[in-house]
């Protein structure tokens, strides 16, 4: 195995130093990349003093430009496993092993906040029912039950790799729910582990209030329009 750990970053210098030592102590072996995705601090020059190597990204791109870059680089250097960890603290290094240990033939391992019902991880109001919702529709679209199709702490190994070089969605939400949707529509197996996870522990949310509550409902017309298109498929087989 060959580990990459791709970490994308925008204005995480509180934090980015902190998170790439972790990742050292916990994955030796792995290689540590950077994704500075127009940072206007010192993320990138913290990410190299901690001895991570770093794609500098020179405006923002969001989350999954900057991941799309990870793969390409990924793909390029004959990276078996892509690990991705946010910057923020957020994702814990140490409970990467249980992403590694999970079933060999998922493609896409999810660390899930949520399957353990006595995780410490506590999302409430709106947004828990939103995440709910997402999580059974994409379930059920994916054939595959899960419960946290938001969380970014993913591994992605073999095919998923080459395929998210080239089609890995950059929107906000995009890089989680319908990258699990393009992935199935490509025969790629999906899995979750319970994993525990931080709240983030400095910098800003990438998303206000109402681009969030937007780009929700952008999550959900993908779904339905990815239900549209498998249900006029069958019928075109028929």
């Amino acid at each position: 195995m060959k580990l990459l750990v791709a970490i994308p970053a925008l204005n995480e210098h509180l934090t980015i130093s902190k998170v790439i030592e972790q990742v050292q102590a916990e994955l030796p072996t792995s290689t540590v990349l950077v994704i500075d995705d127009g940072s206007t601090d010192d993320t990138a020059k913290f990410a190299l003093t901690a001895g991570a190597k770093v794609i500098s990204i020179p405006f923002n791109v969001g989350v999954g430009g900057a991941m799309r870059v990870a793969f390409k680089y990924a793909l390029a250097n004959n990276f078996s496993h892509v690990v991705q960890i946010d910057a923020d603290g957020q994702h814990l290094a140490s409970e990467v092993e249980k992403l590694l240990g999970a079933d060999s033939s998922s493609n896409i391992v999810i660390g899930s906040r949520f399957m353990k019902k006595d995780g410490h991880y506590k999302v409430g109001g709106v947004r828990r029912s939103a995440m709910l919702l997402l999580a059974f529709i994409t379930g059920k679209i994916c054939k595959s039950k899960l419960t946290d199709v938001t969380s970014g702490f993913r591994l992605t190994s073999g095919k998923a790799i080459e395929l998210f070089a080239y089609e890995y969605p950059r929107e906000y939400l995009g890089d989680t729910v319908e990258s699990l949707i393009i992935a199935h529509r490509s025969g790629i197996q999906i899995s979750e582990v319970p994993v525990n996870m931080n709240y983030r522990e400095g910098g800003n949310p990438s998303q206000n209030t109402l681009k969030s509550i937007w780009h929700l409902i952008r999550a959900l017309l993908i779904i339905f329009l990815a239900i549209f298109k498998s249900q006029s498929k069958t019928k075109r087989l028929v």
